[in-house]
């Protein structure tokens, strides 16, 4: 099925979907008529004689260079080929297509200026399998990303390079090989294509994906691990969340309530002298519930971004206008996005203390050291816990707010920028690291519980084992455990507890 971009009404869920599905792309077809009227408007403007930034100026300190009518071609041109200096290693092609489909919704909007033609251009590249190569480094995040959307847009008109089939090579060689045509960009068009935030966005959407997969991941193996621990359900109870009052508290310790609802490790010692637990399973809402309300805060400056307009300048054909702004600027998402990393950090913190408290004896429950049966000869998942806790310090520095820093740029025209790149491509790195030490856990509660056999777990998370144990055996004794380390973070990273356990919770979960 095409997936059809309505400019204005993406929501997560579809994003989603352009990130991770190939099928192809179109714009709504209902927003060709206001796109062609911004069009007309920039011919309109240029007829009338009119200075236009970008439009027959130069760029950023060169703005009041007037650059005449017979040279305007070649200044949308010029414009991307300079832009093109990105450096680092490419963008995955998965990026790239939600980095091209959040450029059509933004162009779709019809205050850009740009030609219907070039908006099908764009999808029908992507569509035919042609993905520009887009170094990952480069851009400061305004005005926009400038040097990424160049080489997306240097790849349309038949400069830089690209990937057809996996293969790397010119981008003029790739759009022969899939019958295409470079386009020739009029007055505007290359401006509109490398100015604005939809480099920043889709990395941003990656990592709020990848987040909620850490976080569904994270939620069901803290349940396991009170379970393995033999820990109370009393500080899940609804009255003691519901007397703080915070949204995402409350929401994170229903899902604890009903996945640890029937367990009879739980019931096997309600009568026990342990008071309290300690706050790593004690605090799960409140810490989970946080980092929850974090995540509904950037997922929802995240999609309010991927169906806004974000370049400069905006025409507004109603009124004959073109109107110079700051648009470009991406601190909503660079803020957002360090918010987000504040709250992968913090799932993944809490996570290594739930790892470094099961294999302790003097916390465990009673559980065997490192757990695992002769304990010195073996010695289970000692080290396990020191990759868990090596992650966990990486996302702490890692964690650091990028939005805070500014270098100012072209000759200090562009005097304060929002590092918003940086700050949603680091999100990925983290993701990931946090997702390792959920499946560490997972591993470890799993064998945990597995020691307390008879009695079984609740009905709910013994689907998790279930999960867990299709991919990973219990550590009866040492073994090599680096590729079970890597098939437990598959697993979290799949998604398949943000789909079977916690869905309701997460933002993208639903349209």
């Amino acid at each position: 099925m095409t997936e059809i971009i309505t400019p204005g009404s993406l929501t997560l869920a579809q994003l989603r979907r352009l990130r991770h599905d190939d099928a192809p792309l179109s714009l709504d077809p209902a927003a060709d008529a206001v796109v062609g009227r911004s069009a007309a408007a920039v011919q309109a403007v240029l007829a009338g004689g009119q200075a236009v930034y970008g439009v027959n100026t130069g760029f950023g300190k060169l703005a009041t260079t007037r650059i005449p009518p017979d040279k305007l071609r070649e200044l949308q041109t010029s414009l991307v080929l300079s832009h093109s200096v990105g450096v680092g290693p490419a963008l995955a092609a998965g990026t790239v297509r939600l980095v091209a489909a959040l450029k059509i919704a933004s162009l779709g909007r019809g205050h850009s200026g740009v030609r219907p033609s070039v908006i099908r251009a764009l999808a029908e590249m992507i569509n035919r399998g042609v993905v520009p190569v887009i170094p990952a480094k480069g851009s400061v995040g305004a005005s926009g990303d400038l040097a990424p959307l160049a080489h997306l847009s240097a790849a349309l008109i038949g400069h830089g390079e690209a990937f057809v089939g996996g293969e790397r090579m010119p981008a003029a060689a790739a759009l022969r090989r899939v019958g295409l045509d470079p386009v020739a960009l009029e007055a505007k068009e290359g401006l509109a294509l490398l100015n604005g935030t939809q480099v920043s966005t889709a990395l941003a959407l990656e990592g709020l994906f990848a987040a909620e997969a850490a976080f569904a991941g994270a939620v069901v193996a803290g349940a396991l691990s009170v379970d393995a621990a033999k820990g109370s359900d009393t500080p899940f109870d609804e009255r003691i969340h519901a007397a703080r009052g915070q949204r995402g508290q409350r929401d994170v310790a229903a899902v604890y309530r009903a996945l640890m609802a029937g367990s009879q490790i739980r019931s096997s010692h309600l009568d026990c002298g342990r008071v309290q637990d300690p706050y790593c399973l004690r605090c799960m809402p409140q810490v989970m519930g946080a980092c929850l309300d974090a995540m509904r805060y950037a997922a929802g400056i995240f999609e309010r971004e991927a169906n806004g307009v974000s370049d400069n300048p905006l025409v507004f054909p109603e009124q004959g206008e073109i109107l110079s702004g700051g648009n470009f600027h991406a601190e909503p998402i660079a803020i957002a996005a360090d918010t987000l990393a504040l709250a992968i950090a913090e799932i993944g913190a809490l996570a290594e203390r739930r790892v470094a408290m099961l294999v302790d004896p003097s916390t465990n429950g009673g559980l065997p050291a490192f757990l695992v049966r002769e304990p010195g000869l073996n010695s289970g998942f000692m080290i396990a816990h020191v990759t868990a806790a090596a992650l966990a310090s990486e996302n702490k520095s890692l964690a650091h707010p990028a939005s805070v820093d500014s270098l100012p740029t072209s000759a200090n025209q562009e005097d304060h920028v929002s590092m918003a790149t940086f700050a949603a491509r680091r999100l990925g790195e983290m993701a990931r690291n946090t997702a390792t030490i959920v499946g560490i856990e997972l591993m470890a509660a799993a064998d945990g519980i597995g020691f307390h056999a008879p009695l079984e777990t609740s009905a709910a998370l013994r689907a998790a084992l279930r999960a867990l144990r299709a991919q990973v055996a219990p550590v009866e004794r040492d073994r090599f455990l680096a590729p079970d380390l890597e098939a437990a973070r598959e697993l979290v990273e799949a998604g398949t507890f943000r789909r079977d356990m916690t869905a309701g919770l997460l933002p993208s979960a639903t349209d």
